[in-house]
């Protein structure tokens, strides 16, 4: 009998399917879908506290792996260089400075706190609603404790996690704060700090048991991926670690060369790569784009208990580059070019960029400081982003503009580890030569200086800052 082309072309067809080369009917469908989406966000992360970052005693290979699969980002940056500030201007795409998320008098939100993110801001979660997704939170919120501030009031379907800090609600307070952090680290237990789990609004678990913190987080995380229906989903899952006080589950305490801060990394790096398994498992790796970054740079005043800024001078709570410079990483095997991108890019455009993506159109009725870098991320062309603004409270300390960076204003972490100053004419530095901000050069740039001048006055002229909320208490 004679063959011909087409039962040749059957024949081959069959060969490639059965030896798995050919992409299953269930990811082509997943790909004329929209993406889903997961933001991994760790909280006080360094710069170089990563493998793929450069650390040499914290292994991550699951993150790692990510990087050499999707793109690894080196001028990435957080808003804000603590907490709540940040995470506002994660979820609106918006400097914190125009919610009120920022303050002067108080740097982040706390327990006894009365306000939370203004219900006027329309969160990423809200955004994706529009397009049909399902959402999820997991973990560390520090937007508001209150009901009406918490997740579920602010477009996501479910909520697990702590409302604020792990180092909050401390039931021994006879000792300063500063004091009680010198103990040796076996006499921090996790039933010293009161802290709340809750499942969407309600308390589950008080206090929360930190042991396992990590491990529930990523556990909840991949039975969603497990569970999820046909709808697209975005899922947000912001770990309370390495924030101090650290803790990992006994599958990963004592096992990393760099300590307990290491184990503490290592076990996010095991979810991770738990979270990957699971979304290849469904057959949704090809159409899901994950981002991994971290709220602001390490907490360096607990020394051993705190990261590292790799290059970066400094570190978290300030406006140099090792507080707010992030390690970034995008994933998507599916939709993600290769590569390594040295342009700028901010926490901030992930709401402009996953919005782009998920078809929705950004909201028209305010500023929004995010770009789109779905350009960058899907075909590997230059990020639109050319400048980053600094902000310290609802004061600008520093502006970049390209490679160069020039700081109006500095200070040190709190007040016990640096006084303010003001620069006049600013320190100026090029960060693509000095990224550890060492060398003044303002003396031989005049011109870049006025450019950046040019550069925030254009900022400023159209600035609305929103009312404080941080500073009311209970």
């Amino acid at each position: 009998m004679r063959t011909t082309k087409y039962s040749l072309i059957s024949i081959k067809f069959l060969i490639l399917l059965l030896l798995g080369l050919f992409p299953s009917l269930k990811a082509q469908e997943n790909q004329r879908k929209s993406p889903n989406f997961i933001i991994i966000f760790a909280d006080d992360l360094g710069y170089g506290d990563l493998g793929v970052f450069g650390n040499p005693s914290i292994n991550t290979p699951h993150l790692d792996r990510m990087a050499f699969e999707g793109q690894k980002w080196t001028n990435f940056y957080a808003a804000a260089s603590v907490c709540t500030p940040s995470r506002a201007a994660l979820l609106t795409g918006r400097l914190p400075v125009r919610s009120g998320m920022a303050s002067n008098e108080t740097r982040v939100l706390f327990p006894n706190s009365k306000n939370g993110l203004p219900s006027y801001e329309i969160t990423l979660a809200e955004q994706l609603k529009k397009a049909g997704y399902t959402t999820a939170a997991i973990g560390k919120w520090h937007l508001g404790h209150k009901e009406e501030f918490l997740p579920t009031n602010n477009g996501f379907d479910s909520y697990f996690g702590i409302p604020y800090s792990n180092d909050m609600d401390r039931v021994d307070n006879t000792m300063d704060y500063w004091e009680f952090w010198r103990q040796p680290d076996d006499s921090i237990k996790t039933e010293y700090f009161n802290v709340p789990l809750l499942r969407d609004t309600k308390i589950i678990e008080r206090p929360a048991n930190q042991n396992t913190i990590t491990k529930r987080y990523s556990e909840e995380a991949v039975n969603f991926v497990n569970n999820i229906n046909e709808d697209p989903f975005f899922l947000y899952l912001a770990h309370n670690l390495p924030h101090i006080p650290l803790f990992a589950s006994k599958d990963f305490l004592g096992k990393s060369k760099r300590g307990l801060y290491g184990d503490v990394v290592e076990e996010i790096d095991n979810g991770v790569g738990r979270i990957i398994t699971a979304l290849r498992e469904q057959g949704l790796e090809e159409n899901t784009i994950i981002v991994f970054t971290s709220d602001n740079g390490p907490w360096l005043p607990f020394e051993n208990n705190g990261g590292s800024a790799g290059p970066l001078r400094a570190g978290k709570g300030t406006t140099w580059e090792g507080g707010v410079r992030e390690p970034t990483i995008f994933w998507g095997p599916g939709l993600i070019q290769k590569g390594v991108v040295q342009d700028l890019g901010s926490t901030m455009d992930i709401f402009s960029t996953f919005s782009q993506l998920a078809g929705v159109a950004v909201p028209s009725d305010r500023i929004i400081d995010g770009i789109d870098l779905s350009e960058t991320l899907l075909n590997g062309m230059p990020s639109t982003r050319k400048s980053v603004l600094y902000y310290r409270g609802t004061n600008l300390f520093a502006a970049r503009l390209g490679d160069f960076k020039a700081h109006f204003i500095t200070q040190g972490a709190y007040g016990a580890f640096g006084e303010r100053e003001v620069h006049e004419p600013p320190l100026l530095f090029n960060l693509a030569f000095d990224a550890g901000e060492h060398f003044n050069i303002a003396d031989k740039h005049p011109a870049i200086i006025s450019e950046i001048r040019e550069l925030v006055k254009e900022h400023q002229k159209n600035l609305v800052k929103g009312k404080d909320q941080l500073v009311d208490r209970e």
